[in-house]
């Protein structure tokens, strides 16, 4: 093994240990939200961004949409990514298969709390916007640097 493989796998292990830590992040403040800060709003930049205890049974930056026929659309949509990750895996890009996980794991957290609360635990309250989460980040950054990616890979 080269020099220049090693440094391609730890760039690899870096970015799976950010997606890590970004979903256990989330898991994290999401357990802090609910638990040490329901109905308590606190400042992190002014009165910008707060952190703030919402619960959204609709989807990312509540859109109106819930109900069991939106969690059994997720879930559909989660195990089609997933397969097509998958049955795709050697002929898809790195920066493909970071995002399509990005994309999972965002997925996948949120999902836990539609089963688990019966709606998401949103906590970061942006001012003049939505009230979001790690989750949602990860899925709107995530899906954004794939769009981008495609559209210059096409061009």
């Amino acid at each position: 093994m080269n020099n220049h493989t090693t440094k391609l796998q730890i760039r690899n292990i870096a970015w799976l240990i950010m997606l890590a830590i970004f979903f256990l992040a989330d898991r994290y403040l999401k357990f802090v939200a609910i638990s040490a800060w329901p109905n308590n709003s606190k400042p992190i930049i002014g009165g910008l961004l707060n952190f703030n205890f919402i619960p959204n049974d609709k989807i990312a930056f509540s859109l109106p949409l819930s109900g069991i026929w939106l969690n059994a659309s997720i879930v559909v949509i989660i195990g089609a990514i997933l397969l097509y990750t998958i049955f795709n895996f050697k002929r898809l890009a790195k920066i493909e298969i970071f995002c399509l996980a990005g994309i999972l794991l965002g997925a996948l957290s949120n999902l836990v709390d539609r089963f688990q609360y019966g709606y998401v635990i949103d906590y970061l309250d942006l001012k003049w916007f939505t009230v979001f989460n790690l989750a949602d980040a990860l899925i709107s950054v995530s899906t954004l640097i794939l769009i981008i990616y495609l559209f210059k890979k096409k061009s």
